[in-house]
């Protein structure tokens, strides 16, 4: 059966592969992009079975509106990914209000924008999958991306809460936490505060050869995930797993050794 997708950040990277990748089976899309010209060779190959949309998804009242375009135009909504996001590369120390607050409100509030525009037309249709790209950082941290560890940590706690609650409706919710990919994150698309020399020591010390999937890899795996009848709370792309069940592991270590002095707390 035909899907109807909305995806947000397709001009390049995951979402650009996820879109073709819909497409080239015979589902439709409505691919948005700040600039809406990168969505143009999409428009040529694939005609009206893509929505080209201008979007910046840190303005609430431009989501509304294209998700209601979309609609309008599909007649119904079976998948959102919430994929449009970046990386802000800085130490916590040298983060200014600004840059943070940018951060939060592209990875975090975009989000949470599209997500409260699509609910209701998921909701009415008793259906409907969201798929928020979180990624590996959104459950471990590394030194050096504090700001972007809060943006994909709050989606993360977000998705939990509205997981539980429209699971009622039909409605899935999925965390997907890609780890490294050769995207733009690390390229074009990332952002930089003022380092600092003082964290020259730091960033020396805890810098890390990434082994870089994919991302081509990841369209077959994107389509299962919008198909299954058995769709994960959380999932995985690459090859994170490993590192995160030993920090995990580490984590519950902790917990059990200050147990006695947590439950001393509790009076």
């Amino acid at each position: 059966m035909t899907k109807n997708w909305f995806i947000t950040g397709t001009s390049k990277g995951f979402g650009r592969e996820w879109t073709e990748a819909a497409l080239e089976r015979g589902d439709r899309v409505a691919a948005t992009a700040r600039d809406a010209a990168s969505l143009r060779p999409l428009v040529e190959r694939y005609g009206d079975a893509v929505l080209p949309l201008q979007l910046d998804v840190t303005d609430r009242g431009a989501a509304a509106g294209a998700v209601r375009r979309a609609v309008a135009e599909f007649g119904s909504l079976d998948v959102l990914v919430n994929n449009a996001g970046y990386g802000h590369f800085g130490m916590v120390e040298e983060l200014t209000e600004e840059e943070v607050r940018a951060q939060l409100e592209t990875n975090f509030f975009g989000a949470l924008w599209l997500t409260q525009a699509a609910l209701p037309v998921l909701r009415r249709q008793g259906r409907g999958r969201i798929i928020q790209v979180t990624s590996e950082g959104g459950i471990r941290a590394f030194p050096g991306i504090g700001a972007y560890h809060a943006s994909k940590w709050a989606v993360e706690g977000l998705s939990e809460s509205l997981r539980q609650e429209v699971a009622g409706f039909g409605i899935d919710v999925i965390c997907l936490e890609p780890g490294p990919y050769r995207t733009d994150f690390g390229g074009a698309s990332v952002r930089q505060s003022e380092p600092d020399p003082a964290y020259d020591g730091v960033r020396e010390a805890t810098r890390i050869e990434w082994d870089l999937g994919d991302p081509r890899a990841t369209r077959a795996p994107m389509l299962e995930l919008a198909d299954t009848d058995d769709p994960p709370r959380r999932m995985f792309f690459g090859k994170s797993f490993a590192a995160v069940e030993a920090e995990y592991r580490e984590r519950l270590d902790g917990w059990r050794k200050w147990e006695p002095v947590a439950l001393a707390a509790f009076g």
